[in-house]
């Protein structure tokens, strides 16, 4: 008994914890060992919808509004309605170059800090209905909405919670305001699949500061879009802290609680145009680290997502057509962002017009095409497949299926071997684990088979729902990836090695 009650206790302790586990937040108490939070860790998951989300890869934003006619990143509040007349808005010319560029969901900033609404919204005189646009009768977030509907794209709304024209914002009854101008999103335009709020918190009209009712915002949003996620200062999406469109080397989607907290995603927030106010570099801070999580009394699924705008500015200004990103900027980023467990969201700012300009346009096929010329075959498929020197199915780690996925057996170190029928040449190496039963990967290498000995191409600590590796061209019939450290045993979903597009 003195064998067998210890042996029994352990087991029991496992499963104790095997029963808390594929769960999106998880407490921390005193008494756990370090390998007990690590568990608990590796075993959190994605909510449904943010599993949905992150799959989408690429979203885009449609910033448009009064700031678009008065050649402005930050409006005043102020600004007259009958400034807002877009010649020729078609909303279908969006959702089409969002398709076309590969975006899955498109957001409009419905209301921006300057409470100009482009709905026209019962509960304020601010908007559209005033404006000579339609003779007041336009409505440009059902536009797009339709549009979004008709071309089997997603829909999300941004709708800033800091109005500079709104009287009884810094009260009380501005929370009662808010909220109905979120229920008529969320019942009048169809399904809305991302919510997206910013930390923003300046003055009103009256010089007041608001004291925003998350609590209530959310509910109001789980009440009536269930599967929407809330993103950047919510409890579904994190922001990646800066707007650059790079995410961090090392980027866990499980982290401790605490960031999700609404006044440290202020504090590094937008407080005046243009100025961001992280303490530390945000792209380089350590948030979901070992040592993170032994500090941590609550962690939680919070994934990241980078937000960058095609131009300078957030807004369209004529001032910067020659200033749209480059095709390779566009690509740099893309593997900064989706390539590093990240989620990008692509601002597209549609000009006077109503239009997304064809400077933009250009540059979106033109990156678009690049990506899919590069990513159109997988040079592994085919390869023989071997984990713990035995043979294993390969096709599930080329079926583009998430879901499914091979486990990294450990067996002196953790290594997956591939054999090539013949030599391939590659630059990009794609890895992804199934993010479904958890992110568990902490340091591992790609080597390739050089002159008969192998010799390290790239390495990377996290990988998560994909990482992208940009190496050296390397020609080789073998290769294998060695996973050095884990927190649970690696469940390897993709492995791809691909030549990026001249």
């Amino acid at each position: 008994m003195k064998i067998i009650l210890p042996t029994l206790f352990l087991l029991l302790a496992f499963f104790s914890v095997r029963a808390q586990s594929y769960r999106q937040f998880v407490k921390i108490s005193d008494k756990e060992s370090d390998n007990e939070i690590l568990l608990k860790a590796a075993n959190l998951v994605p909510a449904k919808r943010q599993l949905s989300w992150q799959k989408m890869e690429l979203t885009a934003f449609i910033h448009f509004g009064i700031n678009t006619f008065t050649d402005r990143e930050w409006g005043k509040g102020d600004e007259s309605p009958a400034l807002f007349n877009p010649t020729k808005l078609d909303a279908r010319q969006w959702t089409k170059v969002c398709k076309d560029a590969g975006m899955k969901l498109v957001m409009i900033t419905a209301k921006h800090h300057d409470g100009f609404c482009l709905w026209p919204s019962k509960f304020t005189e601010h908007s559209v209905k005033n404006s000579p646009w339609k003779n007041g009768n336009g409505d440009v977030v059902k536009e797009l909405a339709d549009a979004c509907k008709e071309m089997n794209l997603k829909f999300g709304v941004y709708l800033s919670p800091w109005d500079m024209h709104e009287e009884t914002y810094g009260t009380d009854a501005y929370n009662d305001y808010y909220v109905n101008q979120l229920t008529e999103f969320l019942t009048e335009y169809g399904k809305v699949e991302e919510v997206w709020f910013d930390g923003a918190c300046g003055e009103g009209p009256n010089g007041k500061k608001q004291i925003y009712d998350w609590e209530r915002y959310y509910q109001t949003i789980r009440n009536l879009a269930p599967e929407a996620v809330i993103a950047i200062t919510g409890p579904d999406v994190r922001w990646v802290g800066t707007e650059s469109g790079y995410g961090r080397d090392t980027e866990w989607s499980v982290v401790p609680v605490a960031y999700q907290n609404q006044d440290l995603i202020a504090e590094r927030s937008q407080q005046k145009e243009g100025l961001f106010r992280p303490k530390v570099k945000p792209t380089s801070e350590d948030l979901g680290s070992r040592y993170k999580l032994f500090k941590s009394n609550e962690l939680v699924w919070y994934p990241s997502e980078v937000d960058v705008s095609i131009r300078p500015g957030w807004f369209y200004h004529q001032n910067q057509d020659e200033k749209v990103k480059s095709v390779n900027k566009l690509l740099d980023i893309f593997y900064c962002s989706v390539g590093k467990n990240s989620l990008l969201l692509l601002n597209l700012p549609p000009d006077k017009r109503g239009l997304i300009h064809e400077n933009d346009v250009l540059t979106l096929q033109r990156w678009r095409e690049k990506l899919d010329k590069t990513f159109s075959l997988n040079l592994l498929r085919g390869a023989k497949v071997f984990n713990g020197g035995a043979e294993i199915n390969s096709i599930v780690l080329v079926d583009g299926e998430l879901s499914t996925s091979i486990t990294v057996e450990n067996k002196g170190k953790r290594i997956v071997e591939f054999h090539l029928k013949e030599a391939k040449t590659f630059d990009l190496v794609c890895l992804q684990e199934n993010i479904n039963v958890g992110q568990r990967v902490e340091e591992f290498n790609v080597e390739a088979e050089i002159n008969e000995s192998w010799k390290t191409i790239g390495t990377g600590t996290t990988i998560g729902y994909k990482r992208i590796l940009r190496v050296d061209p390397v020609t080789t019939t073998k290769l294998r990836l060695v996973i050095s450290q884990s927190r649970l045993t690696p469940e390897l979903s993709e492995f791809g090695i691909f030549k990026q597009a001249e």
